[in-house]
């Protein structure tokens, strides 16, 4: 049984794995976790001593088998939680991030069965996030950033990078929803921006806006 704290570790590290392959550093950590390095040291040494995370001088943070499963338990819960918020109770995929970070550390495991059940065993969150099934697997894509496209190219809104309220509210402002398919005009060579085609109507993109939006291409 793990802590709130040591849950919301473990899941940092996850996250912060896909960047960091050798290790993530605990000044990265920090950033993520919004604490003092001191803090992070603390923490990791608790981690390492239950054996969750490998950790050496220098060389960063890197969660064992057991810290791996320990996160995606946590990141399960989470995505499962937000699909309900969204689908049964019908908050607006801006509102779910927050109450799901709560909801995510209920222990009972069959909760967490009978809600993936309840569900219908949905394989992606209200953001276009993978869920883990049972076993900690994750479902496959092959996603691109929107920035990657060339001008001519096309894909579908698969998800997002950057889940923060602010953001998906720009999103909703600007009428550009999962599923939707987007089409490249043109690309700045300045500044990286976009005009881009959605719902037949033309609009012009920053290159933060792009490179936060999960496009699958067509």
């Amino acid at each position: 049984m793990f802590s709130l704290s040591e849950e919301n570790y473990l899941k940092a590290i996850f996250h912060l794995e896909t960047s960091y392959k050798s290790g993530v550093s605990t000044s990265a950590l920090a950033e993520e976790m919004q604490t003092k390095a001191s803090s992070v040291t603390d923490m990791v040494k608790r981690l390492s001593d239950k054996d969750l995370v490998n950790y050496k001088r220098y060389q960063g943070v890197k969660l064992s088998s057991a810290g791996k499963q320990a996160a995606i338990e946590v990141i399960r819960k989470h995505r499962l939680w937000e699909v309900f918020l969204v689908d049964k109770l019908h908050f607006n995929w801006d509102e779910v991030h927050e109450i799901a970070e709560q909801l995510e550390h209920i222990k009972s495991e069959k909760l967490t069965r009978e809600l993936d059940k309840f569900l219908g065993y949905p394989k992606r969150d209200p953001h276009g996030d993978p869920i883990p099934d049972s076993k900690g697997n994750f479902a496959v894509s092959n996603r691109l950033l929107l920035s990657d496209l060339k001008a001519g190219e096309a894909g579908v809104f698969i998800g997002v990078k950057d889940s923060s309220t602010e953001f998906l509210q720009y999103l909703d402002k600007n009428n550009i929803a999962l599923g939707e398919q987007i089409k490249v005009v043109s690309k700045e060579d300045f500044d990286q921006s976009m005009l881009i085609i959605l719902n037949g109507v033309e609009l012009t993109i920053s290159n933060q806006i792009s490179t936060n939006l999960f496009i699958k291409t067509i």
